[in-house]
């Protein structure tokens, strides 16, 4: 398909090829904007990352549609945004792999701008979850129209994971206390925790609960990364607070404390609108993080990072994260899908993400991976392959689901030399 030439930060599509700084020389080549005088560089996209803070007023704008119209469908907008119309966007609009000048960077990243457009998504999505579940209670009494709500809410809820993921990395205390509210809908404030100081360290390792296994279905992925990062998270912050002589049991754990968030909202909704709203907070949260996973699921499929001499693992490159260049669902996602270089330099700013020509890439952007990840025959005729081209034909170099390795390795024998 033909995509939209839509610029990235660039008045030229013209691409070259040239090392960032010698530092990074090790990581990757990234492909760099031509223009000539850096500071004279633009962003382009400056004011369509503005287009993302529409995701949390969908709730909102069905609850509008629903009473003007009178149809109880509108409720399923924002699935339909999501599953459907994102993909559509992608396919249509394509990829843009340019990059902002390396010497253009701080001054893109000291750009308060961007970051208010991260602060501002909280406060719409926390509109949508209580209007949300007003009507939930309020709405009358079809089942399907109240589901319909909770997943609505609860889209809103795992897509606003992909804020907290770019709030909890940074520096800045209000950054990161913010990326705890952020997840409180969902009931998943340990995910601040695991992934931050769990995931990244061991992220396309058999270690890691939230690398995704060749030949593991989401379906099998999806108890291991729930159950697998809590324990994870819990014994990171145990290790942590007994290092300092500090008790566990107390709101200083970074789980417990971000759980306590989740309790004090959720007990307040309840007296609020009474034990009848209990299916919405449930629902919700269970459909937002369970997005969460699914994403985890598609971003290090199959991928792994090989071992030293000395036992240890490689440094994680961009190599190791599945990375997409697709525009609509990138907008709406704060560049997540620029994955491989958040793992390769974490405190990065979404604005400034970079596409590396040695990253693996998606045949599409999330909103149509994270459909095809449900169905697993679909999924891995459509990924299988890729693990296997990605390791040149050797999948002894890949991350396989024990269970099926054999099978894997019969199917894809090894090249022989």
């Amino acid at each position: 398909m033909t995509s939209i030439p839509i610029p990235s930060g660039t008045e030229s599509h013209k691409r070259q090829s040239s090392t960032a700084d010698p530092a990074e020389s090790s990581i990757a080549n990234p492909a760099e904007s031509s223009i000539a005088n850096p500071a004279d560089w633009v962003d382009s996209r400056r004011h369509v990352w503005a287009i993302g803070l529409a995701v949390p007023a969908l709730p909102l704008v069905s609850a509008a549609l629903v009473a003007w119209t009178g149809w109880n469908l509108w409720w399923w907008l924002t699935p339909a945004f999501m599953y459907l119309l994102i993909p559509l966007l992608d396919l249509w609009l394509g990829t843009d792999t340019a990059n902002p000048p390396e010497e253009a960077v701080d001054r893109l990243e000291a750009d308060h701008y961007y970051r208010w457009l991260t602060y501002l998504y909280s406060p719409l999505q926390y509109l949508s979850f209580f209007v949300g579940a007003w009507l939930f209670v309020s709405g009358g009494d079809s089942w399907i129209t109240k589901l319909a709500i909770a997943i609505s809410v609860g889209a809103v809820g795992g897509i606003g994971i992909a804020n907290a993921h770019e709030l909890g990395h940074k520096k800045e205390k209000v950054e990161r206390r913010l990326s705890k509210f952020v997840l409180a809908q969902t009931a998943y404030g340990h995910f601040y925790v695991e992934h931050n100081r769990g995931h990244h360290n061991r992220v396309a390792t058999p270690e890691d609960p939230a690398s995704s296994r060749m030949g593991e279905s989401f379906w099998v992925f999806l108890p291991r990364t729930v159950f697998g990062s809590l324990r994870s998270a819990w014994r990171i912050e145990s290790k942590r607070l007994r290092a300092r002589d500090q008790r566990v049991w107390s709101l200083r754990n970074g789980v417990l404390n971000s759980w306590f968030i989740t309790v004090v909202l959720f007990a307040v909704v309840v007296a609020w609108l009474g034990v009848a709203v209990i299916p919405f907070l449930v629902i919700q949260a269970v459909f937002g993080f369970c997005l969460l996973e699914v994403v985890n699921y598609v971003e290090h499929y199959g991928l792994l990072r090989q071992k030293a001499g000395s036992g240890r693992y490689e440094r994680c490159r961009p190599a190791h994260s599945w990375n997409s260049n697709h525009l609509a669902s990138n907008v709406a996602l704060y560049n997540l899908e620029r994955h491989s270089d958040h793992h390769a330099h974490p405190t990065r700013r979404y604005q400034s993400l970079r596409h590396f020509d040695d990253s693996p890439q998606l045949p599409n952007g999330y909103g149509l991976m994270i459909g095809l990840a449900y169905f697993p025959p679909v999924w891995r005729r459509v990924m299988d392959h890729r693990v296997v081209r990605h390791y040149g034909g050797d999948l002894q170099l890949a991350n396989i689901q024990p269970s099926k390795r054999d099978r894997l390795l019969e199917r894809f024998p090894p090249p022989t030399s």
